[in-house]
């Protein structure tokens, strides 16, 4: 039993493990404005701003913009990146409400009609990782 315990005390700080995620943002058009990220533990939220378990931004730059995230809990997450063009730090969208501002997904693109789901959109980070994500 006295050698159970460090197993046990190294298996509980495994799960706790902190990562940092660096998000590549490709194909952005233009300086102005915010990239977003937002980051999403649960399909049933998947999407819905009030839902969201992490975000971050960071200044537009023409072509890659790379927005960094760390001390995140090791698990499973979808991610949804949008340029905030006018930095109201909402998506902009017409009346169908369909996107004017571009966005991407993990994993993942728009679909003919619509967001793709959470499980399309899910990464497994276990390890610091580097994410590449092309805006739509």
């Amino acid at each position: 039993m006295r050698f159970l315990w460090p197993l046990l005390l190294l298996f509980s700080l495994g799960l706790s493990a902190q990562v940092r995620l660096e998000v590549e943002t490709l194909g952005v058009n233009t300086s102005e404005g915010f990239i977003c990220v937002a980051l999403y533990t649960e399909e049933e939220g998947f999407l819905k701003f009030d839902r969201v378990y992490r975000s971050e931004r960071a200044p537009a730059r023409q072509g890659v913009t790379r927005v960094v995230i760390d001390d995140l809990p090791s698990g499973e997450y979808a991610l949804a990146v949008f340029h905030d063009k006018n930095s109201d730090e909402v998506l902009n969208t017409n009346w169908l409400g369909i996107p004017k501002e571009p966005l991407g997904f993990s994993r993942a693109r728009m679909k003919a009609f619509g967001p793709p789901g959470f499980r399309e959109c899910a990464v497994l980070l276990d390890t610091d990782t580097t994410i590449r994500i092309p805006l739509e």
